[in-house]
């Protein structure tokens, strides 16, 4: 009879210690590196300065003058700049890492071992070319490597360690493409050189077919698994709540973040997500992932504010509300840096801490994990 009570106990626990055993197996998922399931050998990334590692600062002239160039950029990680626009790693560093790969060297350091893969993006750029936004009354301030050159550069590598379009293929299939972030420049230029925000709607249509025919370019080389970011939700960010700060509360969410900009960046999404739907069906040999960089910044944000980050202003800045000054950026003379870079989100006003890509890219990484289709 006892036996029997004791059996009885077990069966009606055994839920539990199934949910637990769930528990246990999801916290190691999430501790683990699923994307080393993907058995990918390279990465090849385009974009701007969210995946930039050093490719702006080798360009003639400007780069090696740009605030990238040297301290406080790569204090954290590295104790030394290396072009990456932030304190350590960004959110692609912690995605080759999450793959096992070693940190993809930019395309322009020619000492740089290009085994498992290059990065082409480079900070500033933009996914139009300069000339058809000149033609739009926008500049180009910081480098004219805009998508398409980048582009034939990834042409010029791919022609250098391939001897036909077969052996690329064959090379490529256990590689990862990244198509951006990219765009994010084409609407910053315009916004604050005074286009209106049905001026910024109207170019939508145009930046999405760009990253679209980029995307295009990478399959016709050979990528099969291409992830597609979207934008950060930009009303959040420190540069564009100095610029537009208003004292009218129905301008915020509840996070304290421009409405009228983040309905923006989700109107972006919304139209670059549409347009990978339809390139898959037109490529139903190639897996193309968007990668929700708007919520994973959510998440962010939700995270931070539970631990105790500062989420408003950039560690590196000075002046108003969101320490930021646009004409006293990060890395001008007398602008000081937080004590610990480590409890901010946004490192400079623009781009955001080593701690602040972290996160986004764990959640970022499970996120895209299932639909890249690999397999334990």
């Amino acid at each position: 009879m006892a036996a029997s009570s004791s059996f009885m106990k077990l069966l009606l626990l055994l839920p539990n210690i199934l949910l637990l055993c769930s528990l246990v197996s999801f916290v190691s998922f999430a501790h683990s590196h699923p994307l080393k399931i993907c058995n990918f050998d390279q990465i090849y990334q385009l974009g701007d300065s969210i995946s930039d590692t050093g490719n702006l600062i080798r360009e003639f002239p400007i780069g090696s003058s740009t605030s990238f160039a040297r301290l406080p950029y790569g204090e954290t990680f590295f104790k030394n700049a290396t072009g990456r626009c932030s304190n350590g790693l960004l959110m692609i560093d912690y995605i080759a890492l999450d793959a096992g790969l070693p940190f993809l060297p930019a395309y322009k350091d020619r000492d740089a071992d290009f085994k498992h893969g290059v990065n082409f993006a480079v900070a500033g750029s933009t996914a139009l070319p300069s000339h058809v936004l000149a033609a739009k009354h926008i500049l180009s301030p910081v480098t004219t490597s805009s998508l398409t050159i980048q582009l034939g550069w990834m042409s010029t590598h791919f022609n250098s360690i391939c001897l036909h379009h077969r052996e690329c293929a064959e090379k490529l299939q256990t590689a990862l493409f990244m198509v951006g972030e990219i765009g994010g420049n084409d609407y910053n230029y315009a916004i604050f050189q005074g286009k209106t925000m049905d001026e910024l709607q109207s170019m939508v249509p145009e930046v999405v077919h760009a990253i679209i025919n980029a995307v295009r370019r990478v399959i016709s080389f050979g990528a099969t698994r291409v992830v597609v970011p979207g934008n950060f939700p930009i009303g959040c960010l420190p540069i564009y709540k100095t610029a537009f700060h208003t004292n009218k509360s129905a301008a915020y969410d509840e996070n304290r973040c421009l409405k009228q900009l983040n309905d923006f960046a989700m109107y972006h999404n919304e139209q670059l997500q549409q347009a990978i739907e339809k390139l898959q069906q037109e490529h139903p040999n190639a897996i193309i992932v968007y990668a929700d960089y708007y919520n994973a910044y959510q998440y962010l944000l939700h995270f931070a504010k539970s631990h105790g980050f500062d989420t408003e202003r950039a560690c590196c800045g000075s002046g108003g509300k969101y320490s930021f000054n646009m004409t006293r950026m990060c890395g001008a003379p007398g602008v000081g840096v937080c004590a610990d870079p480590g409890r901010f989100l946004s490192w400079d006003g623009v781009h955001l801490t080593q701690e602040g890509y972290k996160i986004m890219a764990g959640w970022l990484v499970h996120d895209i994990f299932t639909n890249l289709h690999c397999h334990f």
